[in-house]
């Protein structure tokens, strides 16, 4: 399978500023830095894929008329993504973002016009490959857009985030399912091990990803692990999505979820290292370098995930994929 990518989601103007820690409930924390970033799930996700390479990539979203959206609308056509734009009185989606010095995060969206995407303007589905959607946008919409590619023959994936209980009407026409471990107790419950958690889920493909561990997949019944790339995070927004957006290039250009999963956690461990959603994406260069230059990783990494996840410890002793599919 070979073709293009079309991200149907969010975009959002992120606003950004830095803190010594997230504050709590009650709380008012001093900030320093100030900036205003383009971010929203979906366009995070679809610059990721971009410059991922080797899968055009649309993009369907809902913007305001306002100079939000131009700002935003700008970043993704530079970004080589075509867009299918919906025009809503609404006001372009926004987010508010505290980044603490950990590199830790708190958000708050204000979806604005990203909720004004229907079911009705999914576009046509020639010559796309693979459906990557979030829960950014009503989910009437994304149910909409997932039995449509269902019938069309193309993959879908779905990212679970922001975390929410999905029927399972949904979760029957998704290829693909990725969330994170607190995604995956939403919906799969909190209780045993990551691996009985996975099993729970009625869909064919579920990845979770688990932070500075790295991530696991059940496919197919069969369990695949990637341990994470070390590096010194800046600012871990955006990772997620990063991650989503790699991931459904490799699906699209053909390649296996190994090599997707490898892919992927390295791109996401490179944007870790930058600030901004979609400034830190890395470019496909940048991740080949990264992978050709970490060769294999080691035993003790494999182990630690496999424990964490609650396999035995043969489960770690696989072999992975080198470079980029």
């Amino acid at each position: 399978m070979s073709g293009a990518v079309l991200v149907a989601g969010s975009a959002n103007l992120d606003f950004v500023v830095r803190a010594h820690h997230v504050p709590a409930p009650g709380e008012t924390v001093l900030g320093r830095e100030f900036a205003t970033f383009a971010g929203g799930k979906g366009a995070n996700q679809a610059v990721a894929c971009a410059r991922a390479g080797g899968a055009p990539t649309r993009m369907l979203v809902a913007l305001g008329k306002d100079p939000y959206a131009d700002a935003l609308e700008g970043g993704l056509r530079d970004a080589g993504v075509e867009l299918t734009v919906v025009r809503s009185a609404r006001p372009t989606g926004t987010a508010f973002i505290c980044l603490a010095d950990d590199a830790e995060n708190a958000i708050t969206v204000a979806p604005g016009a990203n909720e004004a995407l229907l079911p009705e303007h999914l576009p046509a589905l020639d010559g796309v490959a693979v459906l990557l959607m979030q829960l950014e946008t009503p989910l009437d919409s994304v149910a909409a857009y997932a039995r449509a590619a269902r019938a069309a023959g193309v993959r879908v994936v779905l990212n679970a985030a922001p975390a929410r209980d999905l029927p399972e009407a949904l979760l029957r026409d998704v290829d693909v399912l990725v969330l994170n471990e607190g995604e995956l107790q939403a919906l799969a419950g909190a209780t045993g091990t990551l691996a009985a958690q996975l099993a729970r889920l009625p869909v064919r493909t579920v990845v979770v990803t688990l932070g500075g561990s790295g991530c696991i997949a059940r496919e197919s019944g069969a369990v695949r692990m990637q341990a994470a790339f070390p590096v010194v995070p800046l600012d871990t927004t955006g990772a997620g999505d990063t991650f989503c957006g790699t991931l459904a290039a490799a699906l699209a250009r053909g390649a296996t979820l190994g090599h997707g999963m490898r892919e992927a956690s390295a791109a996401a461990a490179l944007a870790c290292t930058r600030l901004g959603a979609q400034a830190g994406v890395p470019a496909r260069a940048e991740v080949e370098a990264l992978l050709l230059g970490d060769g294999d990783q080691s035993a003790a990494a494999r182990q630690r995930l496999a424990a964490a996840c609650g396999l035995p410890g043969d489960a770690a002793a696989q072999d992975l994929p080198r470079g980029l599919a």
